[in-house]
């Protein structure tokens, strides 16, 4: 028993690591983290390997809550070589809004943003989406039409200010 347990964990690596690995890469831009994200959600997935109905939609999810970690840390760093930054400026300067789509995104609550990272950056059917979310599939089609809405709102004032 234990050894057929093995080898289905083992495939399952094989066959979705790559790409879970690759989805992280597009989503923190930075190869070492990705994969050390990729690496945490099966490490979490094996620890919870008997318990686990849907081992993908796990990963998925898992990765997608570390990835969200790894931006608030990011974003934490920022803002202290901000403040650091200003502190020692005689005058401080005004910041231009970042009109990148990863910082808006990130910027998302949690409600709309896992939609948009599964459905558009794992490229999973809303059917998928729906499933791993637990919610229904015209939720899931208002809440990525809903944060369609707020990231094409906030990408036009981003672009409004930079004119």
């Amino acid at each position: 028993m234990k050894r057929s347990r093995e080898k289905a964990a083992s495939e399952l690596f094989a066959a979705l690591y790559p790409r879970l690995a690759g989805w992280c890469r597009r989503l923190v831009d930075d190869n070492e983290t990705a994969h050390e994200i990729a690496s945490e959600a099966f490490t979490r997935l094996w620890a919870r390997w008997t318990s686990v109905a849907e081992p993908q939609g796990f990963l998925y999810v898992t990765a997608a809550n570390l990835v969200r970690d790894h931006w608030r840390k990011l974003e934490r760093e920022r803002k202290a070589v901000r403040r650091a930054t200003s502190e020692a400026a005689v005058r401080p300067h005004t910041e231009q809004p970042d009109p990148s789509v990863r910082l808006l995104v990130q910027s998302l609550p949690e409600r709309l943003r896992v939609p948009i990272l599964l459905h558009y950056y794992a490229d999973m059917p809303i059917r998928e989406v729906s499933v791993l979310t637990g919610r229904k599939e015209g939720t899931i089609k208002a809440d990525l039409h809903a944060a369609r809405q707020l990231l094409r709102a906030h990408l036009r004032r981003s672009l409004d200010h930079t004119l």
